[in-house]
């Protein structure tokens, strides 16, 4: 609801594509500097804590953002300020709430499940979030949507509190320098192929394709001719088509084969942003978006699933810390080329760079992927995952 409402606000204040871009990079640029130190911590501390920390600033960020719109006093310096708190918080929150998955499932066969029922969660208030904020705003203003997702961080710090955790051993020594262990994490990521390539796919299909939701206010009021109940509707419709690729995803006994999804739900992900570039219609519009959201979220969950399964125990904060990074740090850059773009040479041309440019991302993967696929059916087999499962 924050994001909808925020996004709204900016271009309802300043009518600019490009500080829709500003905005939304200012709210993840921190991600590509803070997440390595995120993973460290996720590595050497205690999960649970450190979240029940994160999310109590986050709750004071909301709160803030609440009070200059519903005060009357916003201006969009406010906005990208507090976006760029935002980023911070999010910096740490999320490597750390993705390492902190795998402390709640008991099995490691379990997992991919596991994850994929976290991301359908997140999808379902996706779904839910833009609808009710697009009526929000439209009957009474962002500000109600700031203040209750300021409200709505009670429910989380209360479920982190409630949970009992085994106490896990801490894998570093507190006498590492962060420096080193950050040095330990790299290198482990980069001489590991199958880690590498995907943290490189993520990284260019988050640069490159998913900033197009950026554009979203403008093609509602430019293109569509809606309001915010359009901009609403098609976020809902993006996040119909992920919470199905989730659920899909769910559904699935195991691991295996989520290296073919990576490649197949790319290219879904690529035609549905060409056929939103191209649709004046609304029905059209929440059709193919929903196209794009089913493909990009099965892309990510896959990518986050095998991650999880394959790398080593002592380095997941840092891995994940990585991904985060491949993901959310590379939006920020390309929301603000995405905006940029849009100004120069409009949102249509705009969004079929950004189909072509992950069409051109995934082929280089799948290049890479009987490589890969080697070398993960190696680590399957050593763990029991595909013992008498035939190819």
């Amino acid at each position: 609801m924050q994001q909808v409402a925020m996004s709204w606000l900016v271009y309802r204040l300043t009518g600019s594509a490009m500080l829709l871009g500003v905005v939304g990079f200012t709210s993840q640029i921190p991600i590509i500097f803070l997440s390595p130190i995120a993973g460290v911590l996720a590595d050497r501390w205690e999960r649970r804590r450190l979240l029940i920390i994160i999310q109590s600033l986050a709750m004071f960020q909301a709160i803030l953002l609440a009070f200059v719109v519903l005060s009357g006093i916003v201006q969009i310096w406010q906005i990208i300020l507090l976006s760029l708190i935002l980023g911070v918080v999010n910096a740490f929150d999320v490597p750390i709430r993705q390492s902190f998955v795998v402390e709640m499932v008991e099995h490691r066969e379990d997992l991919g499940n596991a994850i994929a029922l976290n991301s359908s969660m997140l999808n379902g208030a996706h779904l839910i979030g833009p609808s009710i904020a697009g009526l929000l705003v439209a009957s009474v203003g962002e500000g109600i949507c700031f203040m209750l997702n300021a409200i709505s961080y009670l429910a989380v710090i209360i479920a982190l509190v409630a949970m009992r955790i085994p106490q896990r051993s801490n894998h570093l020594r507190i006498s590492f320098h962060v420096m080193h262990e950050l040095h330990q994490g790299f290198k482990y990521a980069y001489n590991f192929r199958p880690i590498r390539n995907i943290l490189l796919l993520v990284a260019f299909v988050s640069l490159l394709g998913l900033p197009y939701t950026v554009l979203m206010p403008v093609y509602a009021k430019e293109i569509l001719h809606g309001d915010a109940h359009t901009f609403g509707f098609l976020m809902t419709a993006v996040g119909s088509g992920a919470l199905l690729g989730t659920l899909w995803l769910a559904s699935r006994k195991n691991v295996l084969g989520l290296d073919n999804v990576m490649v197949i739900s790319t290219v879904i992900f690529a035609a549905g942003i060409a056929a939103f570039a191209f649709s004046s219609i609304f029905i059209f519009s929440m059709v193919s978006l929903a196209l794009a959201g089913f493909g990009a979220m099965t892309l990510l969950v896959s990518c986050n699933t095998v991650l999880q399964t394959i790398l080593d125990e002592e380095m997941r904060g840092r891995v994940l810390s990585l991904l985060t990074m491949a993901f959310m740090g590379m939006l920020p850059i390309g929301s603000l080329g995405v905006g940029a773009m849009a100004g120069i040479i409009g949102p249509r041309d705009t969004l079929l760079i950004s189909c072509c440019s992950s069409l051109a991302a995934i082929a280089v993967f799948a290049r890479q992927l009987p490589r890969i696929r080697e070398e993960i059916r190696a680590i399957y087999v050593r763990m029991g995952i595909i013992r008498g499962v035939k190819d």
